[in-house]
């Protein structure tokens, strides 16, 4: 529901998709954030693959799933992302398609 109060337990990093990062870190007082996305995965991230000006983020969730973010290199730098550093994907999507062969 729009605006629910986001409190998962004790994060260190948030990952968004996408080009930017809203926020870089939330701090222990920050517990009780809110936020609009519906779609908040937990998980660790697997690999940090830096490119020229994008990173691209896996993240491995539990059960065995994986999904991966694109963010700007500066956004995973300033998040100090590395394998094995529980994260948090937030998905914020308005359209998701379905495709059949």
């Amino acid at each position: 529901m729009e605006g629910e109060r986001f409190s998962p337990e004790e994060p260190d990093i948030l990952v968004l998709t996408g080009r930017s990062v809203i926020w870089n870190r939330l701090s222990r007082k920050e517990k009780g954030m809110k936020i609009s996305a519906r779609n908040i995965l937990k998980g660790k991230v697997k690999e940090v693959k830096h490119g020229m000006v994008d990173t691209e983020v896996d993240i491995e969730l539990p059960g065995g799933g994986e999904i991966v973010s694109i963010i700007t290199k500066h956004s995973a730098e300033t998040l100090k992302l590395a394998k094995g550093k529980d994260v948090y994907a937030v998905i914020k999507a308005s359209n998701v398609m379905i495709m059949v062969d």
